[in-house]
């Protein structure tokens, strides 16, 4: 704690830094590659895609890409900006952009980012600030597709081994901010882009401290040594006081993410479709809500988030019911005599999560299945339990898009290295109708075949779909030109400012 605080205060001194904490150590700051939260969340500083989303997440808007719009249905034109440099100082062209793809879509990386460009069939740049995509068929997700960060072709262009590449932890992006120190489980230091092409960012450094444990960011929070943090429920409703108001702007939201319980439906005991709606219906969501958020998140009906036109209203939660659970499991010889047993497996990194596990363990004993836990540091859960498919059942959660693409979670073919299928779902059904929804660029026809996923899905019980949280981020109030939205805070982040007493006494 000491070192945080020498560092803390020796940064100030010297220019104006964001003080921000991550939960673990980033995997590969390559935005092809990282699929961790960590390693995205720090990438999304260092990278830029051709287009993004506005604030409000409701229209995309041009990034990398001064203009951009679609010569016919399956041709996509990229106008990009001509005066944007790598970290580096090497100028940015369309030959980056044709690059990023070529490496996407190559044999030799794994990346579940890769099937976003599957109906591709060529990038082409016409000149140096051009680019043309051309789709095999009409693609509902073709334009954000391109927010996928553009890597660097002048670095990587001999690059023979991308995933063990120096450069995941050594990045040369476009973005705001450059990669100065990386200290595995201390520091990770970024410093603005002087000369990035939308002006340079107005706080000079952000500094990213690695703290796995959720009370010790939480108590650093409290004591100003971070100036933004997410708050759980528990921790806002009973352990802030009137003076954390004070210091702190607290903004509250319903998160684009939601949290399951994924059960591996490769092994033989969670084939049986009885077993998994016995497990549904043995738990009480409203008292996962209740208990862990006090109100502030919601019951997670299925795979789309609400507030979305995939979302279907009318599926409803399952009520909890141990006699309707008991009898299932009865009915395909489990008893008292001869338990259902399973391992839920989750990771420290949220400190909500193990408490969830207990709680699904205690309310599936009601319905005499017994369950054991495991919790485990995040990069060990990720590379010993999710990558590889070694599990049971995982506690996990998803981070979403507001244009959800099922392919990616819910395709047999997503059942494969890399891939974010995790449980090895496979319903031929879904299969099509993911297929087919793929080139339907109908508004209203698509919300109706992702309605009818939603429903399929939820009956399928691939994942017990849990609870939506509420996204509660506080920010000190030496902040300056927060502009909440839609989407959360950050989509101005460099027009932030931020004051300080040591920084006005200089």
């Amino acid at each position: 704690m000491r070192y945080i605080l020498f560092l803390f205060l020796s940064l100030n001194l010297f220019s104006s830094t964001l003080h921000l904490a991550t939960s673990a150590n980033p995997s590969r700051l390559n935005p092809i590659l990282a699929t961790d939260s960590s390693s995205s969340e720090i990438a999304g500083f260092l990278f830029n895609g051709l287009v993004k989303y506005d604030k409000d997440s409701s229209t995309i808007i041009g990034d990398l890409a001064t203009d951009f719009f679609y010569e016919n249905n399956t041709t996509l034109i990229f106008k990009l900006h001509p005066h944007v440099t790598w970290h580096d100082g090497v100028k940015f062209t369309s030959k980056d952009v044709v690059f990023t793809y070529e490496t996407l879509i190559s044999p030799k990386i794994s990346s579940p980012y890769s099937a976003n460009f599957r109906f591709v069939k060529s990038v082409e740049a016409i000149d140096a600030y051009t680019i043309k995509v051309s789709y095999i068929k009409p693609y509902f997700k073709a334009l954000e597709t391109w927010m996928m960060g553009i890597l660097p072709h002048h670095i990587l262009k001999d690059e023979k081994n991308l995933m063990n590449s120096g450069f995941n932890t050594n990045p040369i992006g476009t973005g705001a901010y450059k990669l100065y120190q990386l200290e595995h489980s201390k520091n990770i230091i970024l410093i603005a882009n002087d000369d990035y092409f939308e002006g340079r960012a107005k706080i000079d450094r952000i500094s990213f401290h690695v703290i796995a444990d959720p009370m010790t960011r939480f108590m650093m929070l409290k004591s100003s040594a971070l100036d933004i943090g997410g708050i759980e429920a528990m921790q806002y409703e009973r352990q802030l006081n009137d003076d954390f108001f004070k210091k702190f702007n607290v903004y509250e939201e319903i998160s684009h993410s939601y949290t399951y319980l994924g059960l591996n439906l490769r092994l033989e005991k969670f084939k049986n479709p009885k077993v998994r709606q016995a497990l549904s219906l043995a738990i009480d969501r409203e008292e996962l809500v209740k208990i862990l958020f006090f109100n502030h998140a919601q019951v997670c009906t299925g795979p789309f988030l609400p507030r979305t036109s995939a979302y279907n209203s009318n599926v409803k939660a399952p009520k909890q019911n141990i006699n309707e659970a008991k009898k299932l499991l009865k009915e395909v010889g489990y008893d008292e005599n001869n338990p259902f047993c399973f391992e839920i497996v989750t990771s420290n990194s949220s400190e909500i999560r193990p408490y969830a596990a207990q709680i699904l363990q205690h309310q599936l004993k009601h319905a005499g299945v017994i369950v054991t836990l495991r919790v485990m540091e995040w990069q060990a859960f990720l590379n010993m339990v999710v990558f590889p498919k070694n599990f049971d059942s995982v506690l996990l959660g998803w981070g979403l898009s507001p244009t959800p693409d099922p392919y990616l979670f819910w395709h047999s073919e997503s059942d494969k290295k890399g891939g974010f299928n995790l449980v090895g779902y496979k319903n031929d059904k879904i299969d099509k109708l993911i297929e087919d929804s793929q080139s339907i660029i109908d508004a209203d026809i698509l919300s109706g075949m992702w309605k009818e996923m939603f429903e399929t899905i939820v009956e399928d019980n691939p994942y017990l779909f849990l609870y939506i949280p509420s996204s509660i981020t506080a920010v000190n109030k030496n902040m300056r030109n927060i502009e909440p939205g839609l989407s959360g805070i950050w989509h101005n982040y460099i027009q932030w400012e931020k004051n300080s007493k040591i920084e006005d006494n200089e």
